[in-house]
Order: C-alpha cells, then structure tokens, then sequence
C-alpha cells in the first residue's frame, strides 16, 4: 500500500476507536480527559488525501499552473491567479522539493525573463519562496543556473517590485548555503560588497549577509 493511504488508513483508525470510546464512556465531568489521537489531520500526506476524495493533488496543482502561466493563450490576469496558486503550493516544504522531480524549475527560472514584469515578480516571489530554510531547494536553483537571472533583475530591472523579489530570492538563496552565496559574490560589483569586499563571506555569517542584501535593496549596488 502506499505510505500516504496507509498513513491516512492509521490515522482513520485512531479517530474512529477514540470517538467509539467516547460514545461508549457514560459522561463523568471529574474523569480524565482522553488523550488526544496521535497523528492530528494536519499531519497526513494532501496527496493522499487528495486522491482519496478525487481531488487533485498538490502536484498536478502545481503542474497544472505552470502550464498556465506558460501558454500564450491564457491572459495575464489568469497567469497571475496561477502564479499566486503556485507560490502558495511551494509554501510547503515538500511541494517546493518536488519541482525538480515534476521538472517545474526550468520553466520557473525561465519565468524572470518573461516580459510582463508582473510575472517576472510572480517567478522571483516563487524562488525566493520555494528555496527559504530548504537546502534541497536551494541545491536545485544553483544546478538551474538560477542564481545569475536572479542577480540579473536585482542590478538591471526597471521595476521596483520585481527588483524587491528578486533580492527577497537571493537572500533565501544565499543563507546557510555556501555554493550559492559563493556564485552570487562573484556576480555582484564590488561596491555590493562594502567592508567584505575581497574577502570570504561566509553563508552562515547573517550579518554580512543582512548588509550586501540591504544595498541590493537600496540600489547601491
């Protein structure tokens, strides 16, 4: 059986024997209170509970918004509603690891050259998202190439927005992960750098960190 259902199956089985008990206990105001079911609703797997109730799952969501968000035919509006729903999906640690198996990462990458800026903002929003406190994730941006569009937007875009999305993504990007940061010290100008420059900035060092985004964001760069 799958480990989502089998996961589903236990957790249905706790709730049904707790309520059973309950049901079966005459009411006594000075009796200990049950205690509470192991595995809450929260914990179970959306994808398994999706097809459960024939629902969609997280996966076919996020694929499913993509393939908006890429199809000429869809209006901006619409590939806005899409981007938002994708953001929102990558919200959870698991979808934002699963865009390199559903191979979603291309495509968003390819998203911060789009020539609405309103979707490039969308695409930055959605890195930035997907790769926060997630190494896996942040493993993926740099094997797409993704750290160099990013820096592109932060130091040549017009909009302010886009640029504010794009820094909110190298700043996911670059924390506790020294690859990234790495590729993104030799992208950025000098100037970017103040007191660090030519020197090693370490990943884990949120101070310098914090100071090089703060002139990212103020367009000191």
């Amino acid at each position: 059986m799958d480990a989502g259902l089998n996961q589903l199956l236990k957790w249905g089985v706790e709730n049904s024997s707790t309520a059973q008990t309950s049901s079966d206990t005459p009411s006594d105001p000075n009796a200990p209170q049950d205690a509470p079911p192991q595995h809450s609703a929260r914990d179970l797997n959306p994808d398994a509970l999706a097809a459960l109730l024939g629902g969609p799952s997280d996966a076919e969501l996020l694929v499913e918004s993509m393939t908006a968000i890429q199809t000429s035919s869809v209006s901006l509006a619409d590939k806005l509603v899409a981007f938002d729903n994708f953001e929102q999906l990558v919200e959870s640690i698991d979808n934002a690891n699963n865009l390199g198996p559903l191979n979603l990462w291309t495509p968003l990458i390819a998203q911060l050259s789009a020539t609405e800026h309103e979707l490039r903002m969308m695409a930055a929003w959605c890195v930035g998202t997907s790769v926060q406190n997630n190494i896996k994730a942040q493993e993926r941006l740099v094997a797409v190439n993704g750290i160099a569009p990013l820096v592109k937007l932060v130091l040549e875009d017009k909009e302010q927005s886009v640029r504010r999305k794009a820094v909110y993504a190298l700043s996911s990007a670059v924390r506790n992960y020294q690859p990234a940061l790495d590729e993104l010290i030799g992208l950025l100008p000098e100037s970017a750098l103040g007191d660090k420059k030519g020197e090693k900035v370490e990943a884990g060092d949120m101070e310098s960190i914090n100071s090089i985004m703060s002139k990212l964001r103020e367009g000191k760069a």
